[in-house]
């Protein structure tokens, strides 16, 4: 009796010490375990509750070709993974009734993290259910195609479009579960969770969608040996290699994302006064956005996109082609000489060609900004004299946040102003140097006291280490002789 009693005792003191979740993702997971609940009576309601056709023995071997699905997940940004399940699970919706394909999902989804305690019991289950739900899903487009048939001419369009349509669903399905949920435990921004980690991948889902139903047709017309398995077996050797393409592509953008901001600095050590001036450049610019399009973004031109995002990534690296400047004239206090001066107007320039082999990982505007964000909206700036419109509209944003942050950091030329004086002489420059709208915009968001408004505030908020190189601090007589912005 009485190790009846320590053994429930030891019990509930393993209940007690279970780790849970934050509260809106246990309710964001119970949630979802009614809606697969909901799916199941769905499908059962419209298309039968029919048993699989199949071998015991047959359900376990895709039972154990979803489980080996999981041994080659992908990692991605932001703590979340992807595997090659979704072609499996559109296979299953091919060979078992519609009720049946996603219950064998949940029950052989086998993470092999599993047991560790960076994979806690809910975010198996969330996995369990969130591929179920989506694998119901694809189901549900399948059949549809399956009842509706299609044809153009003599050609039967059904099957394409319908695995087609059911990578779509179970693609889309996948994707926005999955980013609801790292966005409740996270607080990270919903849209930048999606961009971050699945954009890229969407075409991937699509090209690899007819390898299901490749799988499915071999698995019931058997090529080698009179047994559909081994024609699995065999497609499943591109499958597992094309997932070679994923891993690289992920480490490949952090090893640039990781490379920029050490380029980035390096260059803010050199100076401590500028410390975090390019993040809090990013910070100004992204707000500044985000308000642009909140009041204007149903001006904008036709197939214009206007990405906060791209504009913060573009704002980070603007001026990482002062990386191969001198730093007698980076930091020289006094006026510079007509040559000197041309030098430094290179940077822009400078940095394209620096930023050229990384082109493919990143959009047009990005380059844009990098380029054009020192013209000017009166057509005196550099290094291409664009006026107005002409300017991109991602580098006039950055042009302003840049010109704001430089005259409240100060330069070795120049005191720094307080954010009042800096406001006052964007104000001033407005329809000269900076595109009136915008300065309309900042003096919005300047008045709604953002962190970025005072440095010192943003610099003690900060979670960025400090470079440590110090630098003599500019003198205080010195001229101020130079542009708002440099």
């Amino acid at each position: 009796m009485h190790r009846l009693a320590d053994s429930l005792r030891a019990r509930v003191k393993a209940l007690k010490t279970l780790p849970m979740p934050p509260r809106p993702v246990l309710y964001y997971l119970l949630a979802l375990l009614v809606g697969l609940l909901a799916m199941e009576l769905l499908l059962v309601r419209l298309h039968g509750f029919a048993w699989p056709q199949k071998a015991w023995w047959e359900v376990l071997f895709w039972g154990g070709v979803v489980a080996w699905s999981q041994r080659i997940a992908v990692r991605l940004p932001l703590s979340a993974s992807i595997s090659q399940l979704f072609v499996i699970a559109l296979a299953l919706v091919l060979l078992f009734p519609s009720w049946f394909a996603p219950l064998l999902v949940f029950a052989f989804y086998l993470n092999p993290d599993l047991g560790k305690p960076s994979y806690p019991w809910f975010k198996d289950l969330f996995n369990r259910t969130q591929n179920a739900l989506a694998t119901g899903l694809a189901a549900l487009v399948w059949r549809f195609f399956e009842e509706n048939r299609l044809h153009l001419g003599n050609w039967d369009l059904s099957a394409g479009l319908g695995i087609l349509g059911a990578s779509l669903g179970f693609f889309l399905l996948n994707i926005t579960l999955v980013s609801v949920v790292i966005y409740l435990a996270t607080g990270s921004d919903l849209k930048k969770i999606w961009l971050e980690n699945y954009r890229w991948l969407a075409a991937s889902y699509l090209l690899l969608s007819p390898m299901a139903l490749l799988l499915a047709r071999g698995y019931e017309n058997p090529l080698v040996a009179g047994w559909g398995g081994w024609t699995v077996l065999f497609f499943l050797i591109p499958l597992y290699y094309s997932r070679h393409y994923w891993d690289e592509a992920v480490r490949l953008r952090e090893a640039l994302d990781t490379s920029l901001q050490l380029l980035m600095n390096a260059l803010d050590a050199k100076d401590p006064q500028t410390r975090l001036h390019s993040e809090r450049v990013a910070s100004i610019a992204k707000d500044l956005t985000q308000a642009y399009l909140r009041k204007y973004g149903d001006t904008l031109e036709k197939n214009k996109i206007l990405d906060p995002d791209v504009v913060y990534k573009g704002a980070r690296i603007h001026d990482i082609g002062k990386i191969g400047l001198p730093d007698a004239i980076l930091f020289k206090p006094g006026p510079l000489s007509p040559e000197e001066r041309a030098l430094m107007e290179s940077h822009p320039v400078r940095g394209v060609k620096l930023m050229e082999p990384a082109k493919v990982a990143f959009t047009r505007a990005v380059y844009e900004i990098i380029r054009h964000h020192h013209e000017r909206w009166d057509g005196r700036g550099y290094p291409d004299r664009l006026s107005g419109h002409e300017i991109p509209l991602e580098a006039r944003i950055v042009a302003l946040a840049d010109a704001y942050e430089a005259m409240t950091a100060g330069r070795p030329y120049r005191r720094a102003k307080t954010p009042e004086e800096a406001l006052k002489e964007v104000q001033d420059f407005s329809g000269i140097q900076f595109d009136p709208r915008l300065v309309e915009l900042f003096t919005e968001l300047w008045h709604q006291n953002p962190i970025w408004r005072d440095r010192e505030v943003f610099l003690s908020l900060s979670t960025s280490p400090q470079p440590s190189l110090e630098w003599p601090s500019p003198s205080p007589s010195a001229q101020d002789s130079r542009t708002l912005d440099e």
